[in-house]
């Protein structure tokens, strides 16, 4: 079991090849959830991601020998990109095994890197019992994600650096999928304030930790847009550091995380992926947990899909009332649907779509039921539109 020498050697080797990245306070945050919020902005390293840091520290403790025939690593993220990158930066071959369904955009950026990609199996077993084959064949030295207390040690100089950024941290959030970086983070801060709190944090759908550390029986999911957490079971040597230095686990909702997603977005200008914001999704979804503390949570990475941040940006502003799809029951007479938008117009807000509904409906055949999904400035400003459509004799209601 690694100790704080283990991190402090790590973070001398990581020193100048990895970023120290900030440790700041949001106020905002802080307003909002009750609890003083400080943000570890691991989505700023290079790769968008934390897992530079285990990378980068195991790759430089290997021998001459393994140096000379080089590493290989399964993961179809981030791990990937951390261990693609500081090879390149090392002069050593890497090979990277993903499995088939990885988005093209994260192949490709490995293998921007200088890795050699293999695109092999249908699941992340699959894909790393191929790896396990490929590097007994080719004598690679296999780097895994989470399971090495090498990896561990890197991951944990996030501890060393938020504590003695922030000495007053009451509490860490942090993400857990195979529990890498939380089992390093715990060992580093315990060590420098042993009375500070350490909860893990996983999503509903993907609680392998919580049931192993608690005992729940919590059924495991298929998916998640927290996908750098999905992890089926936790390693071993993180097991044993979560049972001894974790003092508490909660589960959030995707519904949760994709919040927290866009107000970071929103109030920090900051982009994460949705393991990089399950830290402030608990917050979110626990205020009493938190209340009155202050709270330290790493943005642990940065790397999400921009077709998915879309469609998060958009189920926020329905959440927050600033996009909202209303209906409009009216007779089917010419210049019916100019005289609604000028009423929308005149109230202040802005018609975004719009789709006339005549047989799908349970109205009188003259009749027409108008959809307008219209962008507004929050729910007191939808009850206004709705009003006035109201006393210009329209039926109208919220879908």
């Amino acid at each position: 079991m690694i100790g704080l020498p283990d991190i402090e050697a790590a973070a001398e080797r990581l020193a100048g090849q990895v970023l120290a990245t900030p440790c700041l306070e949001s106020r905002t945050l802080s307003q909002i959830t009750g609890a003083q919020v400080f943000l570890k902005f691991e989505n700023l390293q290079y790769t968008a991601s934390f897992k530079e840091r285990g990378a980068c520290n195991k790759l430089a403790q290997l021998t001459p020998q393994e140096r000379k025939r080089g590493v290989i690593a399964m993961s179809a993220g981030n791990h990937a990109q951390g261990v693609a990158y500081h090879a390149q930066r090392l002069g050593l071959r890497a090979v990277i095994v993903m499995p088939r369904f990885t988005p093209g955009v994260k192949v490709e950026r490995t293998r921007g890197f200088g890795a050699e990609v293999v695109l092999h199996g249908d699941t992340l077993e699959e894909a790393r019992a191929h790896a396990r084959a490929l590097a007994a064949e080719q004598g690679l030295t296999f780097v895994h994600p989470y399971d090495d207390d090498t990896i561990i040690a890197g991951q944990g100089t996030i501890g060393l650096e938020m504590l003695r950024a922030q000495p007053d941290l009451d509490v860490l959030a942090i993400a857990v999928g195979g529990g890498g970086l939380i089992g390093g983070v715990a060992v580093a801060a315990k060590a420098l304030k042993p009375d500070i709190e350490v909860i893990g944090v996983q999503t509903r759908r993907f609680p392998a930790m919580v049931n192993a550390v608690t005992g729940s029986h919590w059924p495991q999911g298929t998916n998640t847009i927290a996908e750098g957490i999905a992890v089926g079971s936790p390693g071993e040597h993180n097991l044993a550091l979560a049972r001894r230095y974790v003092d508490d686990w909660l589960l959030v909702d995707e519904a949760d995380i994709e919040q927290a997603i866009v107000m970071l977005l929103e109030i920090e200008k900051t982009l994460v992926e949705g393991a990089g914001a399950a830290g402030l999704a608990a917050v979110l979804r626990h205020p009493a947990r938190f209340a009155g503390r202050k709270v330290g949570l790493v943005l642990c990475g940065g790397n999400i899909d921009p077709l998915l941040l879309a469609s998060i940006i958009e189920r926020g502003m329905v959440r927050a009332g600033r996009l909202v799809r209303l209906v409009v029951s009216t007779r089917d007479l010419p210049g019916q649907l100019a005289r609604i938008a000028a009423i929308v117009a005149e109230a202040g807000a802005n018609i975004d779509q719009v789709h006339h509904q005549r047989a799908f409906t349970l109205l009188a055949a003259q009749s027409v039921e108008i959809e307008l999904v219209l962008q507004t400035r929050g729910p007191q400003h939808v009850d206004q539109v709705m009003q006035a459509l109201r006393t210009a004799g329209y039926e109208v209601a919220r879908h």
